[in-house]
């Protein structure tokens, strides 16, 4: 599995379609956001019978961001059964994400 585009337009649908659903939030020119891609696809792999992982460009898609209220990016906002469950702010480790993920599956 890997990570899947998220547009304002599908942002709702993917949530829908995914029990859990993990979306980062980020920008082709934020260099933290670049930093934590790679992470979040091993954990997108790593996990795939757990989650999903969506990537959503604040910069080519910014309605679901403000509704969401994202002021930072990297944010990664945890989705779980449709409901907003828990928001991360900034690039952390793989090891912090994992846990995170894991406190609020």
């Amino acid at each position: 599995m890997t990570t899947i585009k998220s547009t304002d337009e599908s942002f709702d649908k993917l949530v829908k379609e995914n029990k859990i659903l993990i979306t980062d939030f980020w920008a082709s020119w934020c260099g933290p956001c670049v930093q934590i891609a790679p992470i979040l696809e091993e954990i997108s792999n790593e996990m795939s019978d757990q989650l999903s992982i969506a990537k959503h460009n604040i910069d080519e898609e910014p309605n679901t961001p403000t509704k969401y209220g994202v002021r930072g990016i990297p944010t990664m906002i945890l989705m779980k059964d449709g409901n907003h469950v828990s928001t991360k702010v900034g690039a952390v480790p793989k090891s912090e994400i994992v846990s995170w993920i894991k406190e609020n599956i």
